[in-house]
């Protein structure tokens, strides 16, 4: 069963904490980085993008940024920036985007759980990233930034939820991208001890939904520290990494789309008519086609939209890959006719979050960066969750989930 424990949290006042808490490391590069955190000394971008204070031609990998981090992160301490909490809390922090707010339970997982697989994975990791974010880890002592979790559905913690976000929050802001950040303290003793024995008993598994190198990085060095510790006795902070967990019926799953920069020396003909052999082809217009149901497609090319409805023979619903659109599109599409054989090497294929919007596929189609865009339908959590269950890996840049966490609301210290 899944461990939940709570921690000595260190935050922010609440009266700064809209002017701390930032977007996570990995979805704004450098250079915007360095636009966010101008005049603003809080902000917890000079941790988690410190080189937003060092030479612009630094290397990101260099032993030089992970001590920046380090003191950045030990000025805004001193500075009672983040001030750490008297006792062992959990929290609830919660997000409202598009009228819908989704509540996850803040506390620390356990390693162990990890390495037992426990906390169940759907995609593989890089070690380049992986190991960039245990240098963070290294020489913060921090997990500065949390995993977004997901667990089956619980009626006794929804329950519990429920009564807590009665109270007045202890943060209620707004960002720029107009979510909402609610964030409540748990500091009830019982309360506590009621949702981590909930977690213990009553919960298999867990699923990484978001942050999969944050996660791989947090478990290895927390393993790195327990060789390292002759007198390691199993409840040392090391052994627990900061989490966010969300019952997976609130979470929404949108679609992760992607862009080709040639047709494989096809004309515009030929490439039509090779789809045609294993979809259902439609054109739509000029006007933007979204797809509606799981294997239908949306296909820009040419100024124009097309629908692509898959061929009964061309996926195998009662498998959890095959049955992935993404699957389909790779076998179907992308390796046979464009001749993309490996999506992580390949220069010849970008993807795109959707939450850009189909207007960011045409823009890209239309400047001639790229020759054609496909949409895709959004992967279900029941998907997500059938995958990890199986021991499965999805193809890469399957899942795209929205909001994104904030980072610096929270962070959880490894001594």
């Amino acid at each position: 069963m899944a461990i939940l424990k709570s921690f000595k949290g260190y935050r922010p006042p609440k009266e700064i904490v809209h002017k701390v808490a930032s977007r996570p490391y990995d979805v704004l590069n450098s250079a915007e980085a360095r636009i966010e955190v101008k005049g603003n000394p809080n902000s917890f971008l000079h941790v988690v993008k410190p080189e937003v204070d060092l030479a612009e031609d630094i290397d990101l990998h260099s032993d030089t940024v992970y001590n920046k981090a380090k003191e950045n992160l030990q000025k805004l301490i001193k500075d009672k920036v983040f001030v750490k909490d008297n006792g062992a809390y959990l929290y609830i922090y919660a997000q409202t985007m598009f009228g819908k707010t989704q509540y996850g339970i803040v506390g620390c997982s356990a390693v162990e759980d990890y390495m037992n697989d426990i906390i169940k994975k759907h995609e593989l990791t890089r070690p380049d990233k992986e190991e960039d974010r245990m240098n963070h880890i290294r020489v913060s002592g921090f997990n500065a930034e949390p995993v977004f979790v997901a667990y089956p559905d619980h009626k006794d913690l929804d329950a519990i939820v429920a009564e807590i976000i009665k109270l007045r929050p202890e943060y209620d802001f707004v960002t720029d991208d107009g979510v909402g950040h609610h964030f409540w303290v748990i500091d009830e003793k019982q309360t506590i001890k009621t949702i981590e024995d909930i977690f213990e008993n009553d919960i298999k598994y867990t699923y990484v939904a978001d942050g999969h190198h944050r996660t791989a990085a947090a478990a290895l060095v927390g393993n790195e520290r327990k060789k390292m510790n002759p007198k390691h006795t199993g409840k040392e902070e090391y052994n627990f990494f900061l989490t966010v967990l969300f019952p997976a019926g609130q979470l929404t799953i949108i679609d992760y789309n992607r862009l080709v920069k040639d047709l494989n020396g096809l004309s515009k003909d030929e490439f039509l008519s090779a789809l045609k052999k294993k979809f259902s082809l439609k054109l739509m217009g000029e006007k933007e086609y979204k797809p509606d149901a799981i294997h239908n497609f949306s296909m820009y090319l040419d100024g124009l939209w097309y629908s692509l409805t898959a061929n009964k023979d061309t996926y195998d619903d009662e498998n959890p890959i095959r049955s992935l659109d993404v699957t389909v599109l790779s076998d179907s599409i992308l390796t046979p006719i464009l001749g993309i054989e490996d999506l992580r090497k390949s220069n010849r294929i970008g993807f795109v979050g959707g939450i850009r919007g189909l207007g960011e596929l045409k823009r890209r189609v239309d400047s001639g960066e790229m020759a054609t865009a496909f949409a895709l339908y959004p992967v279900s959590m029941k998907q997500l969750m059938d995958i990890a269950d199986t021991g499965n890996i999805m193809p890469p840049k399957t899942t795209w989930f929205e909001p994104k966490l904030r980072s610096g609301l929270v962070i959880h210290s490894l001594d």
